[in-house]
């Protein structure tokens, strides 16, 4: 999610999922507002639309009230339904304290044998679903889909109108995600201010977040997950995971392999890698969308880059300096510093779509022009014209991260990795170095080991992946699809975070999978 080269951590999964809409984007650059997946209004909410009939499956006893719980959906936003369910806070200890999640659903419309529910989550960690759902519906899941499932998104626990992460007020996380740290990159300074954010946001999370702050891993979402099919009465999971979605969809099928019914995985996050392989694995994904970007901008015209694309790379690292030495202030007087011009650069890099908003912001900036830049990251990172923030995205990131990757913390390895980082991505790497400060000081210790997911005896799962996807490497698909043991791999041949709404090729064969089950019998490497 969030740009690295603070206090923060430097991996970046899925805001794709919203930002993959061209429309969105230009939206926002039009109209200078940063608000997006704003609320629907329809119908009168709260009516009842009735409850769900658990499958009654067999459990362990202390487990038993959290799979039969029935799901009382009242009618919200328009055509949908939204319902509130229980689990525990801690799933080793069922017995003990509970948290809330919150969940949404499309009704299936009709017009076909109703196939059950189908879950979908966009990503992040940290982004909500049920807004996802709510505001982007027909992205999310085509509307023949929409025919014979009932759709259903939930919140994760730690995110948005679930049991939620807190950590700062809206000011300081101003401060958090804009402010300058100082001395220079790397020095000695820079590296104890940024150790010093880090460990004040952490402090801030575990005082207003509590025990929960230790129990917003994956494992436990994916128990979550379990529950909640059979909670709506699905003997076996039906699931969209794009993105960080595809991580919770894969350690689903390493977890309950026998309860895996139709699961697909877009834009795949590989779980045998560790923090730093992700890291490096979106360097090189966020250099290769920065060189493609490149070549077609000084292929046309009104480009603020001129030269071949090498000239074009090295003046993107000299406006980088440039703004670190000399940051540009804007209209509200925040100050534009490399951080902030690496999220405003990172966000439209998601879809080809939206390159020229990309070319709009550069030529802005190298006129000491910040505003849209910061539109840009405001964008990106939730944040209103007003100062407050749409959700606690870079909060839940942060700490769902934080407990499933340990942090290195060694300083000779964190040197090698600089070292592999900048070699790996000339224009980006440097920026992305000194480890990962923000769960090197973070209050809960990692609870997840990385390590591969197999799922003996689940049905066929579909993993896809795209050649050029910046934020999650056609490498982490290859890899997971040769690990989990009944999967078929599904190339996409093409730019930009996640295919199923970039490629009709990937859109078509996955509905077919989700409405008859038919899987490919080989990987068709689709380029349209």
């Amino acid at each position: 999610m969030t740009v690295p080269p603070r206090a923060r951590s430097s991996r970046r999964r899925g805001r794709a999922l919203a930002l993959a809409a061209a429309a969105v984007l230009a939206a926002l650059v039009l109209s200078g507002c940063s608000t997006w997946f704003s609320s629907a209004s329809g119908a009168t909410d709260g009516q009842s639309a009735g409850a769900s009939t658990p499958t009654g499956e067999k459990v362990d006893a202390a487990l038993q009230p959290f799979y039969d719980q029935s799901l009382d959906w009242s009618s919200c936003n328009g055509s949908f339904e939204c319902a509130t369910a229980t689990v525990p806070l801690d799933w080793s200890n069922p017995g003990g304290d509970t948290i809330s999640l919150a969940l949404i659903k499309k009704p299936a419309s009709g017009g076909g044998t109703k196939l059950g529910t189908l879950f979908v989550n966009p990503g992040g960690p940290g982004v909500s679903a049920v807004d996802f759902l709510k505001n982007s519906a027909d992205f999310a899941v085509d509307p023949v889909l929409q025919k014979q499932y009932d759709v259903v998104a939930f919140d994760p626990r730690g995110v948005g109108a679930s049991s939620a992460v807190s950590c700062v007020t809206p000011k300081q996380m101003d401060s958090y995600l804009y402010d300058i740290t100082p001395g220079a990159h790397g020095s000695a300074e820079w590296q104890a201010a940024a150790k010093a954010s880090a460990t004040a946001f952490g402090a801030g999370c575990e005082q207003k977040t509590g025990a929960l702050l230790g129990h917003v891993d994956t494992e436990s979402t994916v128990r979550d997950l379990d529950a909640l099919r059979a909670s709506v009465g699905d003997t076996g999971l039906n699931y969209l995971g794009y993105s960080y979605g595809t991580f919770i969809g894969s350690e689903y099928a390493a977890l309950f392999p026998t309860k895996v019914n139709r699961l697909v995985l877009d834009g795949v996050v590989d779980p045998t890698s560790t923090g730093f392989d992700s890291t490096l694995g979106q360097a090189k994904g966020f250099e290769g969308a920065m060189r493609a970007y490149l070549a077609d901008c000084l292929a046309g015209s009104d480009c603020p880059f001129s030269g071949t694309v090498d000239n074009a790379s090295t003046q993107v690292q000299t406006l980088l300096n440039a703004v670190d030495k000399s940051p540009i202030t804007a209209s509200d007087g925040r100050q534009l510093g490399s951080s902030s011009l690496l999220t405003a650069i990172f966000y439209p890099l998601y879809s080809k779509d939206s390159w020229p908003y990309l070319s709009q912001m550069i030529a802005q900036v190298k006129q000491g022009k910040a505003d849209l830049a910061f539109q840009l990251a405001d964008a990106y990172n939730g944040r209103n014209t007003d100062g407050t923030y749409q959700n606690n995205q870079t909060e839940a990131f942060t700490a769902i991260n934080c407990l499933d990757y340990p942090a290195v913390t060694d300083a000779a390895t964190i040197t090698k990795q600089n070292a592999e980082l900048i070699a790996a991505s000339p224009t980006f790497g440097p920026w992305w170095t000194y480890g990962d400060i923000g769960c090197a000081a973070w209050p809960v210790p990692a609870t997840r080991t990385p390590g591969p997911v197999s799922a003996p005896g689940a049905k066929p799962i579909l993993v896809i992946g795209t050649t050029d996807d910046p934020a999650t490497p056609y490498e982490d698909a290859q890899s997971v699809a040769k690990q989990l043991q009944s999967a078929q791999l599904i190339t996409f041949v093409g730019e930009g975070h996640t295919a199923y709404n970039s490629s009709s090729c990937v859109h078509s064969l996955v509905n077919q999978y989700f409405l008859t089950g038919a899987v490919p019998s080989s990987d068709p490497r689709c380029t349209s």
